[in-house]
């Protein structure tokens, strides 16, 4: 049975599709949405356009046909290869179309047939997607964080149901407030104590986005999710005597991994800890 929107309460008009059906969607969309989400992480961080030119071979720049263009499918028909260079292609693209794929399942599975799963495999898409660049590029494109904190706005705001817009928007603001401001204070005691950036401000806007679509408590799990994993990676790595101290660690994938993880297991999990004082 489909779960009440968590900021509206309201229920989809399509709550009579059954869970099959919606699973099929999420996995066509999944797949669909994952294959522009691999241009968006090869283009955006170069600050190339994600709409021209179309797509092609990275290293001998030969269109990609129609039929090698197929989500995963293409990638497995080709053996990984370019049909006209042979280059390797990286697997990279049909692990972000599987995982947009499972997300966007599990954002059905979570919520059902509701307002609140759009949301959620919105926040999905971005976050991974960002997780990704950040991993591969150090950096977090304003392309992907600013829209979607403005996309999380959109969303909230206007859900069907909602009686409380003005309201709502306040509430989206100030959260997205509030987590910039935190983060914002320490890049600067940072920078202020060791003369050097610890953090981007990329990751100052990933923690709004993230704030804006989920609310600042769960966003504050995210955090503490985030920081706890990166600090456990960058104590492998020096301990594997890989990095060095003045290396710097990809924040943003971890943070942005981390608010996935926080849709789907932050209230639970804030509601068992508090149990115990009770």
């Amino acid at each position: 049975m489909p779960l009440p929107c968590v900021y509206c309460g309201c229920v989809s008009v399509f709550a009579f599709i059954p869970v099959w059906a919606l699973v099929t969607a999420a996995v066509v969309a999944g797949l669909t949405f994952g294959s522009f989400l691999n241009v968006c992480i090869v283009r955006l961080p170069k600050h190339h356009s994600i709409v021209t030119p179309a797509s092609h071979c990275l290293h001998c720049d030969a269109p990609i046909r129609a039929r090698d263009n197929v989500p995963v499918l293409s990638w497995l028909w080709l053996r990984g290869r370019c049909h006209n260079c042979q280059a390797k292609i990286s697997p990279q693209y049909p692990l972000v179309e599987l995982g947009t794929a499972a997300l966007f399942v599990a954002c059905v599975l979570h919520t059902g047939a509701t307002w609140q799963t759009l949301v959620d495999a919105v926040a999905c898409f971005l976050l991974l997607g960002l997780a990704v660049m950040d991993w591969q590029t150090m950096l977090l494109p304003d392309a992907f964080t600013l829209p979607g904190i403005a996309a999380a706005f959109l969303l909230r705001v206007f859900a069907p149901g909602n009686q409380h817009r003005w309201h709502t928007a306040m509430h989206v603001l100030g959260d997205a407030a509030i987590a910039a401001a935190l983060l914002l204070m320490i890049w600067t005691l940072y920078r202020l104590i060791r003369r050097r950036e610890g953090l981007g401000l990329g990751d100052v806007k990933l923690l709004a986005m993230i704030a804006a679509f989920l609310g600042l408590a769960v966003t504050m799990f995210a955090f503490f999710v985030g920081v706890l994993a990166a600090a456990l990676f960058a104590f492998v790595l020096l301990t594997l005597r890989r990095a060095r101290g003045s290396d710097r660690i990809p924040f943003g994938s971890f943070l942005a991994a981390a608010g996935i993880a926080a849709i789907f297991i932050a209230r639970p999990a804030i509601a068992w800890y508090l149990s115990m004082f009770h």
